[in-house]
């Protein structure tokens, strides 16, 4: 998977993975993180997600880190914000008060970039990746995040015989194999979520879960 999929993917507005309300999940879990106030969280692959605002609402400081510059751009326009765009390194900063985002490539992301990071926020990154990527993606998490930073993780789960992705199925066993070697996995919930999510039974599937995880890195 080349990010030339993800440029394409948001140049022809085929995003339906974006979300224009708050994820439920997030507003539901988040606070059992019990992340304090004036912290900095990371939500990493974020788009255009609004859930960077309601994480800056919750009196947090927010990092993301996004791949295409038409989503970072949308975001910032979409909500009235205005970002002062810098480039330091090798990507793209855009910021305004309480939100800051990296345009470009995660994997050029670093620990100085996400110092004092406590608190994670993972809705759509993981399953958006096949699975040797996943590997790559866990192994950076852990090099790049603070030892103690908590982790709300939300996959799908469904036959992936059934349907090509992204969004790619990741099994329970498959998170603990992920992180489990550096972090603390706790399973929180399960829902079955087919009934929410036509689009896919469109494309065939006959069983969908979100599962919700926490991990807490050592």
């Amino acid at each position: 998977m080349e990010s030339n999929f993800w440029h394409e993917r948001w140049e022809k507005n085929e995003i339906g993975f974006h979300k224009s309300e708050f994820h439920p999940f997030l507003q539901q879990y988040w606070p059992s993180l019990n992340i304090p106030q004036s912290s900095s969280v990371f939500v990493p692959l974020c788009g255009k997600s609004r859930d960077l605002l309601w994480l800056r609402n919750q009196g947090l400081n927010v990092i993301g880190v996004e791949l295409s510059q038409r989503a970072v751009e949308d975001f910032f326009a979409e909500n009235d914000l205005t970002a002062k765009v810098t480039q330091p390194g090798e990507l793209i900063r855009y910021e305004s008060p309480g939100i800051r985002i990296f345009c470009g490539d995660f994997f050029k992301l670093t620990a100085a970039d996400l110092t004092g990071v406590t608190g994670v926020f993972d809705r759509a990154s993981l399953v958006a990746l096949p699975p040797a990527m996943r590997r790559d993606y866990a192994s950076h998490m852990q090099h790049i995040l603070p030892p103690g930073t908590k982790t709300l993780l939300v996959c799908f789960a469904y036959p992936q015989e059934q349907m090509d992705g992204p969004p790619f199925s990741v099994e329970e066993a498959e998170v603990h194999a992920l992180f489990a070697p550096a972090s603390e996995v706790t399973f929180l919930a399960q829902f079955d979520a087919l009934d929410n999510e036509p689009r896919f039974k469109q494309r065939g599937l006959t069983r969908l879960h979100e599962k919700i995880f926490q991990l807490r890195y050592r």
